[in-house]
């Protein structure tokens, strides 16, 4: 008997020690793989319960993004859906959370706040009973009557049938998003319906190209880049002065075209405005006069003088070849692009040696989203700093305490303060000086703003214009930075025409929403023209002096009550398509009749610049 009760006793602890062993295993070795198995009962009830945080607009109110209860859900189906008051209006901001694409932009980026996720224990009590799973709102930096003002924009002042564009605000100072709006857009509300048929439905839909060839669902201000035609001459001038500080007085022309030669690896020419130097328009000067009439073949040869390896150092730091540092889904973020150094000396075709001379002055193989032409000047804005662009404001938990703040932060500084303000200085000349492109713009002297045009030649066979402005205000200490983009327009438009009127309603409304907001002064200043040497150039050992009509000198009042004398550089009348070059020697360029200037109180086209070989 007891033999017996001995065998049965050790059965018994080799039974104890396997429960205790297999315990051990399932509450050490396994219990993370069990707690993520899709076949955990527990989890597949959480993944029903799909219930997802509030995204508000940055005003706090405005509801952007918001989970709805999905009427009479059935066992084993979802139970809330996701709805988008603001429909196409915010989508490529907010993105879309599908129950078959999943999720993009903020809703993808800021997933782990919006869901339901575990409380922190911030007493004894709830370390002892954890509280139950909740979610937390997301309130963004983009405010409604700006994202409004740039959506009606893009409708209401762009002529030609083709309202494709981008317009991207930024506060300079923090790197805040105010607004971004790009056209085409989806509405995000079919793409989250809780029907697999119908999502698949409205992404292909929103994955169609519409008729200038852009994707819906792809935000143009983010995502697609184009050449940015004379804007990047603000980056050439930056290079200038920020590492080529001794060209700072480089003086050309006046001249019509380039002369034969003096471009690297080909005989052919650019001129400013014409195909052909009898069409051309004169222009030259220094630098402080060549950038706000925007002359094309001084820019060329300034371009050659910086040289490859310092247009490819500053290019770089301003960001370009890299994705920008947005909160946003890197799927729909690209790049900028810009040729290195080494591909300017040894690559064949157009990236060579010619090459340099059209990046010079935005053409050929630089491209741009508006998202990075508005960090461009931003960085210009913000004495060379240039800050993280951003989207999220705050996160607070669905009882209303702060989860996190966003603190700004400098990403990188692009350049010297004083090179900063140097250019600062001449994109106010682009605005106050008659020979300014953004001269006929029309923006009020007190909101002292400063821009840069640009109007960028597809191809010579598409006879298409890709049309730019990005500008900053008030220069004297400026809190906003917007560029605009309208690519695909006609040959017959302009930076200035087309891009202009956007520009002047996005500050506009920028500044008057600052000040409402107590962001800057209640009270504005007359900004007096800045002050201008004569254009001086010298041809054939005779010195020329040239003033715009009808007189040499203005006299403005600055506050507080300082005079100060303004003669501005010569007006240039003629805006036609300049010719360009490729490294094959090859002329390219646009086909159409030469034009004048507007008439009087119109704005005054920029320079048109050469085709992209």
């Amino acid at each position: 008997m007891g033999r017996r009760i001995r065998w049965l006793g050790m059965v018994l602890v080799v039974c104890f020690a396997a429960v205790i062993a297999q315990l051990v295993n399932i509450q050490m070795r396994q219990a993370s793989a069990l707690d993520k198995s899709p076949t955990n009962p527990r989890n597949a009830i959480a993944q029903l319960d799909n219930y997802r945080g509030t995204i508000l607009a940055g005003d706090g109110t405005t509801v952007l993004a918001q989970s709805q209860a999905v009427p009479n859900a059935k066992p084993g189906e979802k139970r809330y859906y996701r709805t988008y008051p603001g429909g196409s209006l915010y989508s490529g901001i907010v993105g879309y959370d599908s129950p078959y694409y999943g999720t993009s932009a903020v809703e993808n980026v800021y997933n782990t706040y919006l869901s339901l996720h575990s409380q922190p224990a911030k007493t004894l009590g709830q370390l002892l009973s954890p509280p139950p799973p909740t979610t937390d709102n997301v309130t963004l930096t983009i405010q409604p009557t700006l994202q409004q003002t740039a959506a009606a924009a893009l409708q209401q002042t762009v002529r030609s049938g083709n309202h494709d564009g981008a317009i991207v605000v930024m506060n300079p100072k923090t790197g805040a998003i105010l607004a971004m709006y790009s056209n085409p857009s989806f509405d995000p509300n079919a793409i989250s319906v809780p029907t697999v048929a119908a999502d698949q439905a409205a992404y292909k839909a929103d994955t169609t190209p519409d008729a200038e060839g852009f994707q819906p669902i792809e935000p143009m201000a983010t995502f697609d880049p184009f050449p940015p035609g004379s804007t990047y001459k603000i980056v050439t001038t930056s290079a200038v002065y920020n590492l080529k500080p001794t060209l700072a007085g480089f003086t050309w022309g006046p001249g019509k075209c380039t002369k034969p030669g003096t471009i690297p690896g080909t005989t052919h020419v650019i001129c400013n405005d014409s195909t052909s130097s009898a069409g051309a328009s004169l222009c030259g000067g220094n630098i402080t006069q060549m950038l706000p009439a925007s002359c094309d073949p001084g820019y060329v040869m300034l371009g050659l003088k910086v040289g490859a390896t310092a247009m490819y150092q500053q290019s770089k730091a301003f960001g370009v070849d890299s994705v920008p540092p947005v909160d946003l889904t890197t799927r729909f973020v690209s790049k900028s692009h810009f040729p290195t150094a080494a591909q300017f000396t040894t690559a064949p075709t157009h990236v060579g040696r010619p090459g340099l001379a059209l990046v010079s002055f935005g053409q050929g193989t630089v491209a741009l989203t508006a998202l990075q032409n508005a960090m461009n000047a931003a960085t210009v804005a913000n004495t060379g700093a240039q800050m993280t662009p951003h989207v999220m404001s705050q996160i607070r938990s669905s009882q209303g305490s702060l989860v996190k703040k966003y603190k700004p932060t400098v990403h990188k500084q692009v350049m010297s303060a004083a090179a900063a303000q140097q250019v600062k200085r001449l994109m106010g000349y682009v605005v106050t000086t008659p020979a300014g492109t953004g001269y006929g713009v029309g923006f009020p002297r007190t909101e002292q703003v400063g821009v840069k045009t640009g109007t960028a030649q597809i191809t010579t066979s598409t006879k298409l214009i890709d049309d730019w402005m990005i500008g900053i205000a008030p220069i004297t200490d400026p809190t906003v930075a917007v560029a605009v983009v309208v690519p695909r327009q006609p040959f017959n438009t302009y930076g200035a025409t087309t891009a202009g009127p956007i520009m002047k309603r996005m500050i506009a409304a920028t500044l008057a929403e600052e000040k409402a907001h107590g962001l800057v002064p209640s009270t504005s200043t007359t900004q007096a023209p800045p002050p201008t040497a004569p254009l001086t150039t010298t041809t054939s050992s005779t010195t020329t002096t040239t003033t715009a009509p009808p007189a040499t000198t203005t006299t403005t009042t600055a506050p507080p009550a300082t005079t100060t004398t303004t003669t501005a550089p010569p007006a240039t009348t003629t805006t036609t398509p300049a010719t360009t070059t490729s490294a094959a020697g090859a002329t390219t360029a646009a086909v159409g009749p030469a034009r004048t200037t507007p008439p009087p109180g119109a704005a005054r086209p920029p320079s048109r610049s050469g085709a992209s070989p």
